[in-house]
Order: structure tokens, then sequence, then C-alpha cells
């Protein structure tokens, strides 16, 4: 489905007319407090609601209607066209390249003074041991185990604005594994993976990853991994490096925040048990030598 694009002379025409383009500003509701078009509505089409909303922002179904988004890099009017002619309406324009192209073609608008953003300061971030978590995965063949293994410490180094260290005590003691809780193999698998055949936790109860080196992923877009970080990690007392991408922000109040999903050859760590690099014939002993990890750091 296509829509018209107007031009900002010719929305500046029609608006003049008997009939004029209801506007809407499709985009967030702070981006549209600080920069408007005169007049304009607000419904972001981010927002599950929008669809629900419709009727009350523009009831006639059949009376003309503009949307306008950032720019002509975003597709956000785009999508609300889409939803819009689904529901019914009958005379759905766009804005060319959104209020970004209105502003340089001179046209009115409507501003209020941006919300600051939240800083990043330098210094040590202890971890929020509560909101941060390492969940892992366990495959063989055909099935798979997941579960949470227990952060005991940990902290992030920030200098001059970014990421330069860090470090993360594992408590390797306190694995438990979810698709299996209130089962009687739960405790099984557990006591399995925590002896000799796996993780040997009574002669290692902790883990600790240090972070050596962390470096942005170039033109990385929101959403998508931004950070390249290295490290070592240190397992059964064999220490080898670990490199992978994560998603790093800043949360609204300005604590630094970042989240991954990273998968490890078990084996370089001497965790062995129904390796096939190590093992022949293990039928179905055989376990997967990745083991995926999903990382959730948040400080206090």
């Amino acid at each position: 489905m296509t829509t018209p694009l107007l031009t900002p002379a010719t929305l500046v025409e029609l608006l003049k007319g008997i009939r004029p383009p209801m506007l809407i500003d499709v985009r967030l509701d702070e981006d549209y407090k600080c920069c408007r078009i005169p007049g304009a509505a607000n419904n972001c089409v981010f927002e599950v609601a929008f669809t629900d909303r419709m009727p009350a922002v523009a009831p006639d179904l059949t009376a003309p209607v503009c949307l306008y988004g950032a720019d002509e890099t975003s597709i956000e009017s785009h999508m609300a066209a889409e939803k819009l002619l689904r529901l019914g309406y009958t005379a759905v324009h766009e804005l060319d390249g959104g209020i970004k192209a209105w502003r340089e073609a001179g046209m009115p608008v409507e501003e209020s003074p941006a919300a600051p953003k939240p800083a990043l300061y330098d210094g040590r971030y202890r971890i929020d041991l509560g909101e941060s978590r390492i969940q892992w995965i366990g495959r063989n063949l055909l099935n798979h185990h997941r579960g949470r293994i227990a952060l005991k410490s940990g902290e992030l180094i920030i200098a001059h604005g970014r990421l330069t260290g860090g470090s993360f005590v594992i408590d390797m003691t306190n694995i438990n594994c979810d698709d299996l809780a209130g089962d009687a193999l739960h405790d099984v698998l557990i006591h399995h993976l925590c002896d000799h055949d796996f993780f040997d936790t009574e002669l290692y109860p902790e883990a600790r990853f240090e972070i050596t080196h962390a470096e942005p992923v170039e033109d990385a877009t929101p959403g998508a991994p931004n950070l390249h970080v290295s490290g070592t990690l240190t397992l059964k007392d064999v220490t080898a490096p670990l490199d992978f991408l994560a998603s790093a922000g800043i949360t609204p109040e300005g604590k630094p925040a970042a989240q991954a999903t990273l998968a490890f050859d078990r084996t370089l760590w001497n965790v062995l048990y129904g390796s096939g690099k190590w093992f022949h014939h293990l039928g179905g002993h055989l376990v997967n030598d990745l083991i995926e990890l999903q990382l959730r750091i948040i400080p206090e």
C-alpha cells in the first residue's frame, strides 16, 4: 500500500484550502512536545494503542489526513499510513521528509525546551545484583536446558564517558534450571553440573570475568550491538580470552546498562563432559560444546 507524499509547499497550500488535512505527528510524545507543526495532533505509532486512539483523533474516515514523522530516513509516517488505510481512512497523505523537511523549507514550528538527556559520569559503578543476571542455555542434538547462574559481585568502570573496564564474580555454586523447576530431575541435573563432570564447584566455587577492552561498534544503529567487549574468563582455574558484542546504553537515571547474548566453547575451560572432541561413542550423553549466555548488567 502506498500513500501520496506532500512537499512542505504543497501541504501549506492544502492547509489554506476549504477542506484542509488534519495533521498528525506520529513520533514520540516527547519529540512532539519539543518541536511540532502548529495545529498538529499527536498519536505515537510506536504505541500499541495507536489504532485504538485514532477514532478520537480523526473520527471522519473520509476527511483528509496528513501524517508526518522525523525525516526521510525514518519510516514511522509510512507505518502509520498503512495502519490508517487498514482502518478504512480514504484520504491519507504523508509529509515527504517529515518535520525535518518542513523546518528546512522555512515553515513555522512550535517549540518547547527539550528535557536534558541523562549524563554518564566517570567512575566505578557497582552492579545491582537484584536487577543484573546471567541466564544459560545448554543443548544437545534435540533438547536443551535453561536456567540462571548467580552473580556474586561486579562493577563497571567508566572513563571519559565510555566503558573502559570492569569485572564480575560468578557464584558457580548457585545454579538453577528454569525448565525443570518443581521436577525431581532438577536437583539431579544441578548436582551433575556442579560435580566433577562439569564445573566441579567444590574445588572451583567462583568464576570471574575481567573486561580488558571495550570498543564502540562503528555505525551501529539503536537496538543493535554497539559495543565490542574483550576480556578474560577464569573458570575451573583456566583463564582464557572471551570476546562478545553487547548492546549498551544509559538508563533514564544516567546509569550505564548492557545486554548481550554470546556462546562460548566450554571445553576451552576444561569442561569436557559429553564433548565429541574428547569422547567417542557417547550416544545420548553427547552434549554440545557451546554454552549460550544471556547477560543483563545494571548498576545500583
